[in-house]
């Protein structure tokens, strides 16, 4: 399964939410096309998995979330569903 992550937040939408999904690093590992991570942006906030294949390469995909989590709100709260 993975690690899984929940940052609850008011999720940013729009434009914004299209330049934090281009700021994200590939989710596959190649040449084998291993999944590195998953998420979902959700209505109150992102969902991430790690999926212990790559953590350098998850751990860029929650620094994202969680950086446009602060952008958005003084409460941002992570925890482990």
């Amino acid at each position: 399964m993975g690690r899984e992550y929940k940052i609850l937040c008011t999720p940013v939408e729009g434009a914004a939410l299209q330049q934090l999904l281009q700021r994200l690093p590939p989710p596959f590992h190649r040449p084998q096309m291993q999944e590195i991570y998953n998420y979902r942006v959700e209505e109150d906030g992102y969902y991430l998995v790690d999926h212990l294949v790559d953590r350098s390469v998850a751990a860029a995909g929650l620094q994202v979330f969680l950086d446009a989590a602060l952008s958005t709100g003084q409460s941002v709260t992570v925890i482990e569903p």
